[in-house]
């Protein structure tokens, strides 16, 4: 397995039309963090528990980590993975990375060892940068199983309590060159990686450029009014692309902002923190926001400043999105990307209809869009197809991963998003669903392939197959639909508890278990999963009319 990472990410007449559109401008997140420091030295750019970090702190910490890692052995290009939750080591951790041309791997709080483990492997990491304990949770034994597991890991850091492993506090105690670089990196260079929703197995690796990604914060940072009195509550984990740069804390500090880090979604959390902050924006999934709004309607926050809620990562239902404005006094903006690459947003001053109905116009100009049929013929105008997307910050590869790059890229690069998309007249794009088998279960991507295959791994399980299905709260829900082997069923409550145990993420495990006898197979032998979702939806019509 190949670990080389891409020298040239797009072809080279695109590279030239990006950077002549000015859309690339040669930025790096190494420099970008020094003038920004230089700009608002004793300003405070993050907030998180009893820390306040001002743009000055911020960069010197980001030099004294890059410093330290690579005192410990760590060479520019080495991969890193960060597990870390929404804290400001978060924040001074993957500057400190890129000022040493380190490149992080982000992983979520909620992944376990399945998922780091395949991240390590297929990223080719050399170190791995966890927090102590978080959510009951302690990372330090997951350190010490990845290890075993890949014993080409040299370090391990923890944030916290370190044990036998390298304190992060320690890194902060570097002594820094005067001479030190500020950056090492091309602005072509890769910056970090990001991870998929994993639609098809594990999640795949999405390379991004300082060029592209800084581009990206730039305009949505435009699109999205922020400017250096912008204050963003970090309310989602930071390592999902939502709340990283849509605009995120990322687009916050290139704008000169506040990054207020909450350590939990809930209302109760949030709402002291907007308060206390006085938070001018936000970012949320669907779920999220239907705690909100329910919420403030049990208590008095003071919202005041809060000026904009964006929601993405989920289809928002058009009866929800009407509530935003009467319930919490704020502008909705409804947000629709991938961390692939393209990014829709609605607009500020868009009409009601508008902001309620769709889910936003490409950030580019040069964000090129398709909507084709099942063979890759285009539709009529109007009409829902499969999105196709290329552009100058959507990425051309995964990472390390051919048999999905067949997949997933056409010939002229165009990337497969996976969703049914419909486009207005106005050219906005009304999302209608996932094509593929892939289960976003408040924001949260599932591969049923994966989740299957666990099951699978069950000594009693026969066969199985994992569906979605809709549910008004979550967006969609997940139910495995199982042929037990032999004549004694296992209970739905043990297999549940098989999965979990198989170190996956908790919204990995199926919301749902039903036994059959038989699936019902499509002309080409394989499983129907559209029978089985009619199937349950039978059932639950059955169960509801006999209420």
């Amino acid at each position: 397995m190949s670990h080389s990472l891409p020298t040239q990410i797009w072809p080279s007449e695109f590279v030239q039309r990006y950077q002549q559109a000015g859309y690339w401008r040669g930025e790096t997140f190494g420099a970008m963090l020094r003038q920004r420091a230089e700009q608002y030295p004793d300003r405070v750019a993050v907030v998180g528990g009893a820390q306040r970090l001002t743009y000055a702190d911020l960069d010197k910490q980001a030099s004294a980590i890059a410093a330290g890692l690579l005192q410990k052995g760590l060479k520019k290009g080495d991969r890193v993975i960060v597990h870390l939750p929404n804290i400001p080591e978060f924040i001074s951790a993957i500057f400190g990375l890129f000022r040493a041309g380190l490149i992080p791997l982000y992983a979520l709080p909620a992944h376990r060892i399945t998922e780091i483990e395949h991240f390590a492997k297929t990223g080719g990491a050399k170190a791995y940068l966890c927090a102590d304990n978080h959510g009951g949770f302690d990372y330090r034994d997951l350190a010490a199983e990845l290890k075993q597991r890949y014993p080409e890991l040299q370090d391990i850091v923890v944030v916290g309590d370190a044990g036998d492993y390298t304190p992060f506090a320690d890194l902060l105690q570097t002594a820094v060159p005067s001479d030190f670089p500020v950056n090492v990196s091309s602005p072509q260079d890769v910056a970090f990686l990001q991870i998929s929703g994993g639609s098809t197995g594990l999640s795949k690796l999405i390379p991004r450029t300082h060029d592209d990604y800084i581009y990206t914060l730039r305009e949505s940072a435009r699109i999205c009014g922020l400017d250096d009195t912008s204050i963003f509550l970090g309310a989602l984990p930071l390592a999902h692309n939502f709340p990283m740069s849509s605009p995120g804390f990322m687009g916050t500090l290139y704008a000169g902002g506040r990054v207020v880090l909450s350590p939990s979604p809930s209302a109760e959390d949030c709402f002291s923190l907007i308060e206390q902050e006085r938070v001018t924006f936000t970012s949320l999934v669907p779920p999220l926001l239907l705690l909100w709004l329910e919420a403030v309607g049990r208590s008095t926050p003071d919202l005041s400043t809060l000026k904009v809620i964006q929601v993405g990562g989920a289809k928002l239902i058009p009866e929800v999105a009407k509530r935003v404005h009467p319930t919490l006094g704020v502008t909705l903006q409804q947000v629709f990307g991938m961390a692939e690459g393209l990014v829709n947003y609605t607009r500020l001053g868009d009409d009601l209809d508008t902001i309620v109905e769709t889910q936003g116009f490409p950030i580019s100009p040069d964000d090129e869009i398709l909507l084709v049929d099942d063979h890759d013929k285009p539709v009529a105008p109007g009409e829902a197809g499969h999105l196709l997307t290329r552009g100058p910050y959507t990425i051309r590869a995964y990472y390390n991963n051919p048999s999905a790059n067949e997949r997933s890229f056409t010939a002229d690069g165009y990337y497969r998003t996976g969703d049914i998309v419909r486009l207005t007249d106005a050219g906005y794009l009304v999302v209608q669903g996932r094509a593929g088998d892939h289960i976003n279960r408040a924001g949260e991507k599932i591969s049923a392939e994966e989740i299957e295959d666990h099951l699978l791994a069950n000594p009693q399980v026969f066969d199985a197959a994992v569906v979605s299905i809709p549910d008004e709260y979550l967006g969609e829900r997940s139910c495995a639909f199982v042929i037990a082997k032999g004549e004694q069923k296992p209970r739905a409550i043990d297999l549940k508890k098989w999965v979990r145990e198989r170190g996956v993420a908790e919204f990995k495990v199926p919301d749902q278990i039903i036994f059959v006898d038989a699936f019902t197979a499509t002309a080409a032998g394989k499983i129907s999963r559209k029978a089985l979702r009619a199937q349950l939806q039978a059932q639950l019509h059955t169960q509801l009319s006999q209420s």
